[in-house]
């Protein structure tokens, strides 16, 4: 059973806004004015019983950072906002990774930035994962978002999106690693908090993830992220996992390896063949975020789906509000019930626009449907 460590700590976030960062009160006001401050409790629950479990030990560091669990939500872009991740957190993923965001941005003064690296105490460790295609640039968003306190920063450098790509962000950075090497250099002296990478195979045939391995570390970098496909695979075809552990054999920093796991068994399967610290979930968790709690989707009971799914539904609103918060929730709603077991009438009427408690009594009457 996956663990979900608890900060003993009583925290405001108000206090890690810096006096350059006053639009950061502006987002999601209703939600800002209830939720900066608040207690958690210190201890390990299990997400079935509730009960206190014993503190276990770490299973790995990152730069003296401890890491409870081997199970990770990937960061991906529309999905690992706020909401879900917290979800995925309190199930048991090891630590937050924030959505990625453009450097751009976060030199702007754009209020997304502050949207999408949006995190609670409760969160931590916190990943920060920014972009670009400059490593100056890098480097002064590095800087700024720094002084919002995560724990760990780290560079996309995987991202196949050909709008990011082409120009030479994302995972386009694998063509040029003598400008991954200045950037790891230049942000590794400069900040305070560890700098990590995640990336693909290569581009295509010019499978490179061995060398941007060994420039990642040489350069001060803490941790690797690996996904076991090229940037012309995207998603399709299957991840090489013994790439993964090719990349686990050729550093001394930790290795988090990403790709065609599905299943809780797949989360050891990956582990024991490549010997890496810990696994990456992505599109996978979307479906099934209790596969942090060690559940794989049709172990979860009609009693679990609901609290959980009623709790997603709850932080959307509460953070983007009424109207935004079901909207985009939409998208997680259909794949946590299953929608294509459900006639076409049922699938419709899921994605209309309604007041929330509309919504959920509507989302009630299709868990009698799923539990039958």
């Amino acid at each position: 059973m996956k663990r979900h460590k608890m900060d003993n700590t009583t925290t405001c976030f108000i206090s890690r806004i810096p006096s350059d960062c006053f639009f950061l009160l502006s987002i999601a006001p209703r939600f800002a004015r209830q939720t900066f401050c608040y207690t958690q409790k210190s201890m390990e629950t299990d997400f079935i019983t509730g009960t206190p479990l014993s503190k276990a030990s770490p299973n790995f560091y990152v730069s003296g950072i401890p890491i409870y669990g081997d199970t990770i939500l990937a960061p991906m872009d529309g999905y690992s906002d706020w909401p879900f991740r917290s979800l995925c957190r309190s199930l048991g993923s090891a630590m937050s990774y924030t959505e990625f965001v453009k450097v751009e941005k976060i030199l702007s003064r754009s209020k997304e930035p502050a949207k999408r690296l949006y995190y609670e105490e409760a969160e931590r460790p916190v990943t920060f994962q920014i972009y670009g295609d400059d490593p100056d640039l890098i480097l002064k968003a590095a800087l700024r978002v720094q002084e919002w306190n995560p724990d760990i920063i780290d560079i996309n450098m995987g991202c196949p999106a050909k709008s990011i790509a082409d120009r030479g962000a994302g995972v386009g950075m694998m063509l040029t690693p003598l400008k991954i090497a200045r950037t790891f250099r230049k942000l590794t002296a400069a900040l305070k908090v560890p700098v990590t990478g995640k990336f693909r195979l290569g581009w295509e045939r010019n499978k490179n993830y061995k060398l941007i391995a060994r420039i990642v570390e040489e350069n001060g970098g803490s941790l690797i992220a690996v996904h076991g496909r090229t940037k012309e695979q995207r998603y399709s075809g299957e991840a090489d996992w013994d790439a993964i552990a090719e990349v686990k054999s050729l550093v001394k920093i930790p290795v988090i390896g990403s790709g065609d796991v599905k299943t809780v068994a797949d989360i050891q399967r990956m582990r024991q063949y490549t010997g890496c610290e810990a696994v990456m979930v992505g599109r996978a968790a979307i479906a099934n975020p209790w596969i942090f709690a060690g559940l794989d989707r049709e172990q979860v009971s009609p009693e679990q789906l609901q609290k959980t799914v009623h709790e997603h539904l709850q932080k959307s609103i509460q953070f983007y509000g009424e109207e935004d918060g079901q909207r985009l929730f939409r998208k997680y709603a259909v794949q946590y019930l299953l929608l294509k077991t459900l006639d076409r009438e049922s699938r419709k009427e899921i994605l209309k626009q309604r007041p929330s408690g509309e919504f959920l009594e509507m989302l009630n009457q299709i868990y009698a449907v799923t539990a039958q």
